[in-house]
């Protein structure tokens, strides 16, 4: 049920931690012959406590699960209290005056218990040792997954993060890693069930609460308007309040995030209820054929990642932690974050900025790859329970759309060779199903992640982990030959981080054998995703990756952080042109979760990779993008997701690399609110030209074809390139240059090349970060980089991968 924030109290008192043998303390009174208790903050980790206190290394990370962990603190007040434990991971005892008043087995579920205080109190938690516990004998699952070891954590709730060798590090989540609050019984409503929806255009609230002894008639408030709740029995009100002509949430790509607080007035008292959104969620077409959403009735292309926690050793869950990776996930234009089955449940703040920043959460269950006891009552009754709460928790979350039932659990059995009856997930999927008709009947339930074809990682149905341009090094033409429906995970790659975090990691020089273990790889295959970058960096740039890695370290880097941009770019170009069946994809992964080259779009310091940059352009709201129809020649896609309608300028150059125009046209195009239009080359030339050097007549009469998009002022919207003979990134003089200007809003750099320039990727010396990263120039092209985070006056190197210059500012 939705709790009054205003109301619980964090035990924000100093608290204490201590690391002893499993079971060498068997209650709270044998903890006081114990020396070398450290500070532990709370909310927060056993690892989170060790790195405050100096006794941390990220490179060799403390074993926890074999030990106990011990936090104690004192408490005061009088009458009775309800403590609340948001998250205790995992196996956690606690004890109040050397009483154990409740153990908990899953990380995944909160806890109240009611306390008589009179003065002060002993508090201590006792986390107990999680390898004891899947050392004893349990029952063996149908199949044991490559991903996580040891088998036994099928029967625990816990987060999979640090039991994934290979790519996640060894870091053990123990300790009450989600707040702990303590209130007043009695004197508020609770049990509350707060819905919101719309029905014809009208917003419809409606409340459903408890409060006994209620000191007056409640009154609900939303948008400036109200009604008395009826008590319906003893302490039971509820009722519902009509709001014509609200304003819809929208996801920011596509609208306003229009949020509207509520509130209960009872007597004197006003209660914050907190926020809510109105809108609808529905499926465009079946399950079966993809799934496709409309927000508010409008069809949305799904766009973002897989979301990873903001700090893998703390835990971190608030606001300071989230805003800073949500705000850049808005500025890439992503509209979707997915939390896989493979991480843990986000904290409330979490939610809130997703809310009140318009970015779609896709929550799975935390479930992945193993053969779950389902059919274990004790499992299933805390499975159960786990997927309430989560639905209380955000019941009235306007951004929660998707409810999944976890990661590649069918997708591992069905690859081990098992029949359909054996990977379907049925039993999470009614669970699921059940519980979200209950609590939230607007959500779109996924059975698993992969799920819905012939086989659940098919590509052409439901919702697919798309590798095929990835791991499985398949030509670009593979994004549309495997007419993929939703990503829900996709395009993996060792990215590369920028400069200043491989020299703050120590990890500049790919031959240093140290290289290696910032380097993603499946457990138990013999190659790695720095091998997959490696072959879109030989397919792009004609190169030998090992040859130059061995002779020019520096240059192999580059031109792998411009073949992962360019593969993100080009496969979700594909995507989102007019006539394509795909409605979604979510990049594998956020954000790194140890130094090196790791998944992540984002960097382990929260910086911005190549990737991060490749993606603000493709997601773009108002896109224009090309694509090689063969013999039909070059199709210019152009749309427009916003609620405004636009007026723009549409040019389709033909050059060679020098700047020679072979053929160009350039028209007045207006679109319309979520309006998308493709113009051929053929209609936008009014002649023929052979766009695509499909019908060999002779030597091609272009090297590059640039479609570009601006508004009335001349600012570019859009731009898109084809490289009808590839891509050359051979150095030579492009004439690129770069200067300071003061712009609108601060500084900007410009940078302009005489001839094309590929790649073109700024360098700053100091902190902060370029607008854009990676991108084209065309012959005589020019881009006004505004700069961020540099504070004072930047300097920096700008130079392009088929350039010969380094060009200072």
């Amino acid at each position: 049920m939705a709790l009054l924030r205003t109301v619980d109290r964090a035990l924000d008192q100093p608290w204490a931690m201590i690391v002893t043998g499993p079971g060498a303390c068997a209650g709270p009174g044998d903890l006081d012959a114990l020396t070398g208790f450290i500070p532990a903050p709370v909310p927060g980790t056993a690892a989170g406590a060790l790195r405050a206190a100096g006794r941390w290394s990220d490179a060799a990370p403390t074993p926890l699960h074999g030990s106990d962990v011990w936090y104690r603190t004192r408490i005061e007040g009088r009458g009775r209290e309800i403590l609340r434990f948001e998250g205790l991971a995992t196996l956690c005892e606690v004890w109040l005056d050397g009483r154990r008043v409740l153990a908990s087995r899953s990380m995944f579920l909160a806890h109240e218990v009611a306390v008589d205080l009179d003065g002060t109190h002993d508090l201590a938690l006792a986390f107990r040792s999680l390898a004891q516990d899947l050392a004893r004998p349990h029952t063996r699952g149908r199949w044991r997954p490559q991903l996580a070891t040891p088998g036994s954590l099928r029967h625990a709730r816990t987060t999979l993060l640090g039991f994934m060798p290979g790519w996640c590090p060894g870091v053990d989540a123990v300790g009450p890693y989600r707040p702990i609050t303590r209130r007043g019984e009695g004197g508020r409503p609770t049990a509350i069930d707060l819905r919101a929806s719309v029905a014809d255009g009208t917003g419809i609230l409606t409340a459903r609460l408890t409060f006994p002894d209620a000191p007056g008639p409640l009154t609900l408030r939303c948008d400036g308007r109200e009604t008395v709740l009826a008590e319906t029995a003893p302490g039971l009100f509820e009722g519902r309040l009509d709001l014509p002509g609200v304003a819809l949430w929208w996801p920011h790509t596509h609208g306003e995030p229009r949020l509207h607080a509520v509130a209960l007035e009872a007597g004197d008292e006003t209660f914050d209820l907190g926020r809510v959104g109105f809108r609808t969620i529905t499926m465009l077409r079946t399950f079966a054929e993809g799934l496709s959403l409309a927000v508010n009735g409008v069809p949305v292309f799904c766009r973002g990642a897989c979301w990873t926690p903001a700090d893998l050793v703390g835990l971190a869950g608030d606001r300071a932690a989230y805003a800073p990776l949500l705000a850049l996930a808005v500025e890439a234009g992503m509209n979707m974050l997915r939390v896989g089955g493979t991480m843990l449940y986000e904290a409330q703040p979490f939610h809130d900025l997703c809310d009140e920043l318009g970015i779609l959460v896709w929550q799975d269950l935390m479930l992945a790859n193993f053969d779950y006891p389902v059919d274990d009552p004790a499992f299933r009754t805390a499975l159960a329970a786990e997927i309430a709460q989560l639905l209380d928790r955000h019941q009235s979350s306007p951004s929660l759309c998707i409810l999944g039932g976890g990661s590649e659990v069918e997708q591992q059995a069905a690859m081990l060779g098992f029949p359909e009856p054996v990977w379907r997930a049925a039993a999470v999927e009614a669970m699921l199903r059940e519980a979200a008709g209950a609590r939230r009947p607007d959500l779109v339930v996924v059975p698993n992640s992969p799920s819905g074809g012939d086989l659940p990682f098919s590509t052409d149905a439901g919702v697919t982990h798309y590798y095929g341009v990835g791991a499985y090094c398949r030509p670009f033409e593979d994004a549309r030959r495997a007419e993929v429906r939703f990503a829900s995970e996709c395009l993996a790659f060792a990215n590369v981080p920028e400069p200043a975090s491989l020299r703050e990691s120590g990890l500049t020089d790919p031959r240093d054998p140290a290289w290696a273990g910032g380097v993603p790889r499946d457990r138990g295959a013999d190659w790695d995703f720095e091998g997959v970058r490696d072959h879109y960096v030989g397919v792009l740039y004609g190169v030998d990756p090992e040859r130059l890695r061995r002779d020019d370290p520096e240059r192999y880097l580059t031109l792998g952080r411009a073949a992962v941009a360019e593969v993100m770019e080009t496969t979700f170009a594909e995507w989102r042109r007019t006539g394509s069946v795909t409605a979604g994809g979510l990049v594998w992964l956020w954000r790194d979760l140890a130094p090196g080259a790791g998944w992540g779009v984002i960097d382990v310091a929260g910086r911005p990779k190549s990737a991060w940059y490749a993606l603000k352009r493709a997601f773009r709201p108002v896109q224009a993008v090309l694509s090689d129809e063969g013999l039909n020649g070059l199709h210019a896609h152009l749309r427009n997701e916003t609620a405004r309608p636009l007026d723009a300028t549409l040019s389709l150059t033909f050059t060679n690399t020098a700047g020679k125009v072979a053929a160009k046209a350039e028209r007045a195009v207006s679109l319309g609110p979520r309006e998308a239009v493709t113009l051929s080359s053929a209609a936008l030339l009014g002649r023929f030209f052979d766009a695509t050097a499909a019908y060999r007549f002779g030597p091609a009469a272009h090297a590059l074809a640039h479609l570009r998009l601006t508004d009335r002022d001349g600012a570019l919207l859009a731009e898109s390139f084809h490289f009808p003979a590839g891509r050359d990134a051979t150095p030579r003089e492009t004439g690129l240059s770069a200067a300071l200007a003061e712009g609108r809003d601060g500084v900007v750099l410009r940078v302009a090349a005489e001839r094309h320039a590929l790649a073109v990727h700024v360098t700053l010396d100091g902190e902060g970060r370029p607008s854009d990263n990676w991108f084209h120039l065309a012959p005589g092209g020019e881009r006004s980089l505004a700069l961020t985070g540099t504070g004072g006056r930047p300097s920096g190197t700008v130079r392009a991968v088929n350039g010969s210059e380094t060009v200072r500012f």
